[in-house]
């Protein structure tokens, strides 16, 4: 390669980097219900569309819906409680909650815009108060936008390491710092959503401090060689009991 054609890669590579951090920062905005400043490059529409799309695959990957209807309407009346004694009315998220059939897998998650789900597997071994926990926090995912963060996120860095690759050699020493960040701002957001869980319970009339039960069972069922696929994609349950206890203390419950 001549040495003209070299100095016009690394300039549209240096172009693109910069195209990135200058969208990045036009990116940044305020979460009006955390309060938190979040790169963000969708809007809530886009959010719920997402969701909604998103939600035939992952019920399908979980055995569908589990077929009790009368289960399913206590999760409905739960979760609904929670909603409606706490800030997630005031979103424009369409917030639907799931049980899917699987019985073997420990998890529960949503998809951005308000699609919520949990595994039969750990509904069953749940009260009411620590099935508000469970869903509690993963409202929380919903109202701290996680999913939109992680996406942008992901937008962002995936640009940068094509710049990267355009001007040099460097994609995979890029992309493993885009991973790095992913994955400690995953971190942040499962403790933002405990707190937030914490909250929403004590505003529905729940016991906080089912929510550490809640982190307890998590911990049974892994086992002594398991790792159910809750713990695999959220921090250890017992490193997240002290700091479920500081909001409990910060929320009066």
């Amino acid at each position: 390669m001549g040495r003209g054609n070299w100095k016009i890669r690394i300039f549209i590579g240096l172009a693109i980097v910069i195209f990135a951090i200058i969208q990045r920062c036009s990116n940044q905005e305020e979460n009006p219900y955390t309060g938190r400043e979040q790169n963000i490059n969708m809007t809530s529409d886009q959010e719920i569309a997402i969701g909604l799309q998103s939600a035939p695959e992952i019920a399908q990957q979980h055995g569908g819906l589990y077929p009790d209807e009368r289960f399913q309407s206590f999760v409905d009346f739960v979760g609904n409680k929670l909603v409606e004694n706490s800030i997630a009315r005031e979103t424009p998220y369409q917030y639907d909650f799931h049980l899917l059939a699987d019985d073997r897998t420990i998890n529960a998650f949503a998809l951005p815009g308000g699609q919520v789900f949990i595994t039969y597997a750990l509904f069953s071994q749940l009260n009411e108060a620590q099935l508000a926990g469970v869903l509690g926090h993963e409202i929380g995912h919903v109202i701290g936008r996680h999913s939109a963060e992680r996406i942008a996120d992901s937008n962002f860095w995936q640009t940068v390491a094509m710049g990267a690759n355009v001007g040099a050699d460097a994609g995979g020493i890029v992309s493993s710092i885009g991973q790095n960040t992913l994955l400690k701002n995953g971190r942040g957001d499962e403790l933002e959503s405990d707190e937030l869980g914490v909250l929403f319970m004590i505003n529905a009339g729940y016991d906080a401090m089912e929510m550490i039960e809640v982190m307890k069972i998590l911990k049974a069922a892994a086992g002594p060689d398991r790792v159910p696929e809750f713990q695999s994609t959220h921090p250890d349950p017992e490193n997240r009991v002290e700091k479920i206890k500081e909001a409990i203390a910060k929320y009066g419950g």
